[in-house]
């Protein structure tokens, strides 16, 4: 009998590498049952990452969900696992110490066992905190290396780093391969290279599936020293997922390991509960792409807990450019169109960025500046022309040292728009709330839970969880699927779809009239019946101007369609009407993609009139800041 290999069910990302949202906590409950009774499995992944935030965006109680979840596995003796993202906790930007620290006690008294902690930069410094807490809080410590391809990503560069998690605390160490763009040689070269220098360590290989190398790198991973290979399951294996449990285990026993086997009939129950959630509710944030192996992938390296999102982002993405290409007489593009012109770009703006892994959230930030650029030339603009706030921090080194070298024409805009470096320790940034937190829900009579559970959970998503308390992110959720049910439902091509719902949808709202060289922005109206003819009327004037717009610059105008902001925290000033501003100045912020993007001015002069107000929805190209 050969090496014994073990089993992990990554319930939680096969969902979030598909589409938006997880199952609810009794789907959950159901479903645990037959996973144990599968008898497959020594570790099930039951929480973290997006899990909690996206309970919250449902409505739903993130620790209610976890205690639930994890209780049926721990009766059985499978080991739980969540997923943690070091400095930024369980959310997508960084977190204080003292709700790091309460986040690994709470989450081992809610039934969770091992913490898979990993830094988006592969930053030790980030991580060592992490270690220390899951230890002190009665968790297993396990150090992940965000495994991506490049020059300086090398197999020398992770079997150092897999020495310095573990110096710094790791008690385990996890391969996250989390684009499947790891080459299978290289990754059996990384845990050959760890295995030799730390004998006793157990090592996990997780990939997703999405290029097609996954397959062959868990074979690799575990001919090389690996203990324990992460799989999914159908109806949500391979595509932007994992690798099928059935095919894993085929191969493995074939290469002389020992596995246990799968209890076929519990497999199969599994199988029908999770397409139940797909069809009743989940499916219809999957979009069909991410079910199928894309070896284009290879090139961008975007990962597969990503790319679940991603195509429902770009659905967005591609209306805005081609509201804008139908505005300038020019050809519409189609998704696929736009999905490669995004892969060519990260391919030339992840160098220049310092390559930092396309791991959450740093994929996302390099996703965003390369769908940026790409929309930006598509208009005949300027790469780099529109950079959001959260890259800026990642380039800046707020998040710690990168783990390449920024491009010199990003460090000379940096200093031309008075940014300054950091070379601290991240955590110093970000000092504890918990105490404010806590007064917060006590003027709001909230109660802070068992364990300070919901303290937890208002102190690490706060506008989620206010939003959730309030009822309102259950109604948005329950409308959002309504409305994809209906829209599903209706024939394409019918002549319901077809039929615009008001005389306003057909004609354009506003037009740029051109008198003696000046440019104007004018509103149109149509009349119509009955209420909607106020409600159009409304909607046509909000946030525009029928100012005059120069052609000479004399007004900052908006970059891209979103939601204006004058500041984007308490702490910043805003601009008012007589202040001065000089070129390459941030004046403003507009929020789109998900993050926050400064506007800065092309101009000079005086601040003589503010267009639109904190909070505004505006269009593209509208004028926001009136110059003299």
């Amino acid at each position: 009998m050969g090496k014994e290999i073990k089993l992990a069910l990554v319930y939680r990302d096969m969902w979030q590498a598909s589409g938006k949202y997880m199952p609810s906590k009794d789907e959950l409950v159901a479903v645990a049952e037959p996973i144990i009774e599968m008898g497959c499995f020594d570790r099930v992944e039951t929480n973290g990452g997006g899990f909690e935030q996206i309970n919250l965006l449902k409505g739903e109680n993130p620790n209610d969900s976890v205690r639930a979840w994890t209780t049926p596995f721990n009766k059985a003796g499978i080991k739980t696992h969540m997923l943690e993202r070091g400095l930024n906790g369980i959310r997508m930007s960084p977190v204080s110490k003292d709700v790091r620290k309460l986040m690994f006690a709470l989450k081992k008294k809610q039934g969770t066992d091992i913490s898979r902690t990993f830094d988006g930069l592969n930053n030790p410094q980030n991580l060592e905190l992490s270690f220390q807490y899951a230890k002190e809080g009665g968790m297993i410590a396990q150090g992940a290396l965000s495994i991506t391809h490049s020059p300086i990503h090398t197999v020398d560069y992770y079997i150092n780093l897999a020495d310095q998690y573990i110096d710094k605390g790791a008690e385990e160490i996890c391969i996250k391969d989390m684009a499947g763009i790891g080459r299978p040689v290289s990754i059996g070269r990384i845990v050959k290279g760890i295995r030799e220098r730390h004998p006793n360590i157990i090592i996990t290989y997780h990939g997703h599936s999405t290029p097609g190398f996954a397959i062959v790198s868990s074979l690799e991973a575990a001919r090389n020293g690996a203990d324990i290979i992460d799989v999914g399951m159908e109806p949500l294996s391979w595509g932007t997922g994992h690798c099928d449990l059935l095919s894993v285990h085929a191969m493995l026993k074939d290469a002389g390991f020992s596995v246990k086997d799968v209890n076929m009939d519990a497999y199969m129950e599994v199988r029908r509960q999770t397409q139940v959630i797909i069809d009743d509710s989940l499916g219809y944030y999957i979009n069909k792409q991410n079910r199928y192996l894309n070896s284009l992938l290879i090139g961008p390296g975007l990962p597969g807990g990503m790319m679940g999102s991603l195509m429902a982002d770009l659905e967005n993405n591609l209306k805005s450019v081609n509201k804008w290409l139908i505005k300038n007489n020019k050809s519409e593009m189609t998704q696929d169109e736009l999905l490669i012109k995004l892969f060519n770009e990260v391919e030339q703006t992840w160098p220049m960025v310092g390559y930092p892994p396309l791991v959450t959230p740093y994929s996302q930030y390099v996703k965003n500046l390369s769908l940026m650029n790409a929309i930006q030339v598509i208009k005949g603009r300027e790469r780099f022309s529109m950079i959001d706030e959260n890259t800026w921090g990642m380039m800046l080194g707020k998040s710690g040292s990168l783990p390449g070298k920024l491009d010199p024409s990003l460090i000379e805009m940096a200093k031309q728009q008075n940014r300054e470096f950091f070379t601290g320790n991240p955590q110093d940034l970000y000092p504890d709330v918990l105490p404010e937190f806590a007064q917060k829900m006590k003027e709001k009579g909230w109660d802070e839970g068992k364990d300070q559970e919901e303290l937890f959970e208002y102190a690490m998503h706060p506008e989620q969880y206010e939003d959730y308390k309030s009822g309102k992110a259950r109604e948005n959720y329950l409308a959002d699927l309504q409305k994809r049910k209906n829209a599903a439902n209706t024939p394409s091509g019918s002549t319901l779809a077809a039929v615009p719902t008001s005389i306003g949808s057909m004609h354009p709202k506003s037009l740029v009239i051109e008198v003696n060289g000046e440019k104007f922005n004018v509103n149109i109206e149509y009349p119509t019946d009955g209420d909607s003819a106020s409600s159009q009327s409304s909607d046509s004037t909000k946030n525009t101007s029928t100012a005059p717009v120069s052609t000479h610059g004399k007004y900052i105008t908006s970059p891209l369609e979103g939601k204006f902001f004058l500041t984007k925290n308490s702490s910043e000033k805003a601009i008012a009407v007589g202040d001065t501003i000089n070129v390459g100045d941030t004046v403003a912020y507009v929020e789109s993609m998900k993050v926050i993007n400064a506007i800065t001015s092309s101009i000079g002069g005086t601040v003589q009139e503010i267009l639109a107000g904190h909070g505004d929805d505006v269009e593209e190209d509208a004028p926001l800041i009136k110059i003299a």
